[in-house]
Order: structure tokens, then C-alpha cells, then sequence
């Protein structure tokens, strides 16, 4: 089911209401999203704790007359060089710094909490030999409301988020910046500020910090919130445009899309007739059709409304049924271990491997960033169809409420609407097998996890663009047909929100604050039917 998400922005201040307990139990979606967003305070189980402090007692008495991977050996393809002891802290020091080549913009302060976030629960695992103080410095960090500076480009997504990890890892050191408040400071004057100390490398902490999918995972899991919150919206503004167009209530019926069977359409016809049940603009088909000999030869009205009205619970039903999967891979890759080597104190022993390796979330971000872009093709096709009066027989052309010829209507945001959703097409080209070779020929294939999540975040992005111009418009055609009284209590409640910040419009206007406001309004918008 779709959470009934608030998009309120993060928050570092002092008192909350609620505190939110991790590493007891598998971190969900729903809490991971206060912990990021609404800046809910954290605290650590402390059996959890323990098991870190056993894990990495573990991994250095057992170090000691061994060979490992990335504590006394090079890293990547100089694996074959011995690490003497005194270089053993060095080694790890190193391999942060010259890895803190990351381009482009910065995470936003969201993404980076979400990136924090995941890679404190990957720890709470126990099993990558951290000293517990790493835990507390995430964790303080993530009450005062304190972000890394992570840069969006760098990383290939096989040993993980390398780049963007170790951006996290020099913060923790004390180097680079960090932000705080929406502000940029000195790393190590912030800590100190706060009150935090800068972590100071036990045995591994350098590799275990950069190892893994935080970064990908954390940013998926902010896409995957989004694009729930779109799935929601789409579906109430279908629901409202097959009002206006006064639709036959049969291709959203129980009795239709049971003969289908797949979870997502029977889904998306059900939440249908839930925002539809008190409309007084719906028809029933027999009532006009069937009960009463018609004898027209040409009827003026439709038999059967067109493919962007009639078939929402076949085209949302994938995309709600894509979400419900992709859901279901981030909440597991939260909260997996995703480090190498794995460090199994239990069965006293270490793991080499590839958990590090960011495939589930590169292909569950591409499928997801497709579905998303289907949901925009549909809005900018029910768009399309409120603006063409040719299509919908009703409304004059761009809904139009001034002088024809000298007013222009929506016509302005129709241009905008359309390039997005191309804009999106071209986007959907998955990351997922587009894998270059680097590193010596070591990560010989590789995820590009990141790369696909923040194509993603891209595409959600367009997609609230275009949704919201559809809101517009939809609100506009509702006006000009003056039936905002009989529309259902759900799609009023939408009605009514957007018209709380956009007018209906008769003069030609700029728009583009408008868009804006209303795009901001409907990630904070909680539709009246839950998915």
C-alpha cells in the first residue's frame, strides 16, 4: 500500500515528538523516510551496538596472522601488495582521500541523510569490523540535522558507491565540508560545534565506509517514496478526468478487471471506484445504452471513451505493480550487509565476495524510472485530450475561458507538458546494462547503481512538472464546466487543494510560479483514497 507520505523537509531541531529505535529490527520504508525528511530523532539498539563491538574485536584478533582483503593487503588490483603494520591506519586514510574525486552538484540534504542513514543500518548488520564509534558519529550527525558534502557524479556502482562514500568518509574524518541548516561550513570546525568527534580509524574503517550501495540505496529509497506519491496523484486525476467526461463506469469495475489477473490493474480499478463512488457525473452504461432503444444512426456521444480514460487500470496497474516490487528490493538492500569482505564473528570467519555490488538497485531504479515515465505518457496524454476539442467535444480549445484567437489559454503549458515527457522517454534508457570496465580491468563489469538512481530522480522530477500542469488544467476545465459540485468527495478534495493556490484563469498570465507551486503542493498533498 502507498504510506501516506508528507514531504516536509528535514529538520534539525531539538525536540520531537517521537523517536525512532534502529538496529533491533529491519528498518521499513515508512521509517526511514521520518528519519530523513521529518528529522525524527534516532536512537541505537544496544544489543545491536554490542554486536558491532564483537564483530569488531573479531575481525583484529583474527587479522593478526592472516591475510585479508583491504586491512593488510593494497586495494582493488593492487590486492597482491602486503600492507606492513605500521601502514595498516595509513592504508585506510589513504584510500578516503584519493578517492574524493566526486563532480557535479551535491547531494541535495535529503539524499544525503537518506545515503547516512543507509549506510548506518549496513552497520548495525555487524558485519564490517567498524569500530562502534562510527555508529555514533552517523548517528549524532543525523540528529543534528548535519549532512556530508556527497558530489552526485563519480561512482561505477561495483565496489559500491566508492566515490560518494568516501566524501561521506572524509566528512567523518574531520576534512572537507559539510552542511548543516542549509549551510555550508569547515568539517572539522562543524563537529566540533557539535560536539562530535571525528572518527579516527581503528582497523578497516576506511574500506568499510566505502564499500557498498549506501548512496544508490539511499536515493532509491527517496525515489521509491516519490514515485509512490505519483502512482497516488495519477490515479485521483484520472479518477476526475473520466468525471468531466461524464464516463461509463464498466472499464473500472469489479466485474471487468477480475477477469484480469494481475494485482496491479484489479488495484488501480478498485481505488478507482473508491474515489468515484460519490460522483454525480459518472454514468452507468446499461442506464443509457442498454435500457432504452436508441435509434440514432450516428450517436453524437461516445460508445467507448479513448484509451488514456478507458484503460488506467491497465496502464497503472504495472506501474503500480513495478513500484510494489521495487519497493520490496530497496527495503531488502537497506537492510542487508553490503560490504567485502564480509566479517562473520558468529562463524569466526571472513568472506570474500561481491555484496558490494549494486545490480538489484540499478535494475529496480530503471524499471522504476520506466514506469514512471508510462504514468508521465499518460498525463501528458489526458493533458492533450482536455486541451483538443475535437478529443473531448466539451471544452473549447486549451480550455480557453477568455476571447478566442486574442487569448491563448493553457495552450503555453501544453509545450512545457509534452517536452518533459520526451524528456523522459529519452531518460528511460536503463543504466542497468550499460557497464564500462574500469579500474585495471578489476571491476570488469559494474552496476552504474547511482548513475540509474539519480536518472530516476530526474524522471520523478519531470513527472511532477507534468502532473502538475495536468492539475491545472483539470481544474480549469472543472470550471468552465461549472461542476465542481458534482464531483466525488475524493476528487473534490483534490479539486479544492489545487484551487487553493491556482486560480482559474480568463486573461493570459505568466504561469511559471503557478507550476511551480502547485509541483510543490503535490508532494505535500495527501490524496483522500490511500494506495
Amino acid at each position: 500500500m502507498i504510506n501516506k507520505f508528507r514531504f516536509v523537509g528535514c529538520s534539525s531541531k531539538a525536540h520531537h515528538q517521537t523517536m525512532i529505535s534502529i538496529g533491533s529490527q529491519r528498518l521499513t520504508i515508512d521509517d526511514f523516510f521520518k528519519i530523513v525528511v521529518q528529522g525524527e530523532v534516532i536512537q541505537l539498539s544496544q544489543a545491536a551496538i554490542d554486536q558491532v563491538a564483537l564483530n569488531h574485536q573479531f575481525i583484529i584478533d583474527y587479522a593478526q596472522d592472516k591475510i585479508i582483503y583491504g586491512i593488510n593487503t593494497g586495494l582493488g588490483p593492487m590486492a597482491q601488495y602486503k600492507i606492513e603494520a605500521a601502514d595498516l591506519k595509513d592504508l585506510q586514510y589513504n584510500l578516503i582521500r584519493s578517492h574524493c574525486s566526486g563532480t557535479g552538484e551535491v547531494f541535495e540534504a535529503a539524499m544525503a541523510r537518506a545515503t547516512v542513514v543507509a549506510r548506518l543500518i549496513g552497520f548495525l548488520q555487524a558485519r564490517s569490523g567498524v569500530h562502534p564509534d562510527t555508529l555514533h558519529i552517523l548517528q549524532k550527525m543525523l540528529n543534528k540535522g548535519i549532512s556530508p558534502t556527497i558530489f552526485r557524479k563519480g561512482g561505477v556502482g561495483a565496489s559500491g558507491d566508492l566515490v560518494q562514500l568516501a566524501h561521506l568518509a572524509l566528512n567523518l574524518i574531520g576534512e572537507g565540508e559539510m552542511f548543516q541548516n542549509g549551510k555550508s561550513f569547515n568539517a572539522a570546525q562543524l563537529l566540533k560545534d557539535n560536539e562530535i568527534e571525528p572518527l579516527q580509524i581503528h582497523l578497516r574503517e576506511g574500506l568499510a565506509l566505502m564499500n557498498g550501495t549506501s548512496a544508490m540505496t539511499g536515493v532509491g529509497i527517496m525515489n521509491t517514496v516519490y514515485a509512490g506519491q505519483l502512482i497516488a496523484l495519477s490515479v485521483a486525476l484520472s479518477s476526475m478526468l473520466n468525471e468531466l467526461m461524464k464516463s461509463f463506469d464498466d472499464h473500472f469495475s469489479h466485474e471487468l478487471n477480475q477477469t484480469k489477473h494481475h494485482q496491479g490493474q484489479q488495484a488501480i480499478a478498485k481505488f478507482m471506484r473508491e474515489y468515484l463512488a460519490t460522483s454525480k457525473l459518472i454514468r452507468h452504461r446499461p442506464d443509457v445504452l442498454y435500457h432504452q432503444k436508441r435509434e440514432e444512426e450516428i450517436f453524437q456521444e461516445k460508445v467507448q471513451e479513448y484509451y488514456s480514460l478507458r484503460c488506467v487500470p491497465q496502464i497503472l496497474g504495472p506501474v503500480y505493480d513495478t513500484w510494489l516490487e521495487v519497493k520490496n528490493v530497496l527495503e531488502n538492500e537497506l537492510n542487508s550487509v553490503n560490504d567485502n569482505p564480509v566479517i562473520d564473528h558468529e562463524q569466526k570467519n571472513v568472506y570474500h565476495g561481491g555484496n558490494f555490488h549494486g545490480d538489484y538497485v540499478a535494475l529496480a531504479m530503471d524499471k522504476l524510472k520506466i514506469a514512471i515515465t508510462k504514468l508521465t505518457m499518460l498525463s501528458e496524454r489526458q493533458l492533450n485530450y482536455l486541451l483538443n476539442p475535437k478529443l473531448n467535444g466539451v471544452l473549447p480549445p486549451f480550455i480557453n475561458a477568455g476571447k478566442l484567437g486574442l487569448n491563448l489559454g493553457l495552450q503555453g503549458m501544453q509545450f512545457t507538458a509534452t517536452s518533459t515527457t520526451a524528456e523522459n522517454q529519452t531518460l528511460s534508457f536503463p543504466m542497468y546494462v550499460h557497464s564500462i570496465p574500469n579500474n585495471n580491468d578489476n571491476q570488469d563489469i559494474v552496476s552504474m547503481g547511482c548513475n540509474a538512481a539519480f536518472m530516476t530522480k530526474q524522471v520523478i522530477d519531470n513527472a511532477f512538472d507534468v502532473l502538475a500542469i495536468q492539475s491545472i488544467a483539470i481544474c480549469q476545465a472543472v470550471d468552465y464546466l461549472n461542476c465542481k459540485d458534482q464531483l466525488s468527495e475524493g476528487t473534490s478534495a483534490l479539486y479544492q487543494s489545487i484551487r487553493s493556490i491556482a486560480d482559474y484563469t480568463v486573461q493570459d498570465v505568466p504561469s511559471y510560479k503557478t507550476i511551480a507551486q502547485v509541483k510543490q503542493h503535490l508532494l505535500i498533498f495527501t490524496p483522500p483514497i490511500q494506495l
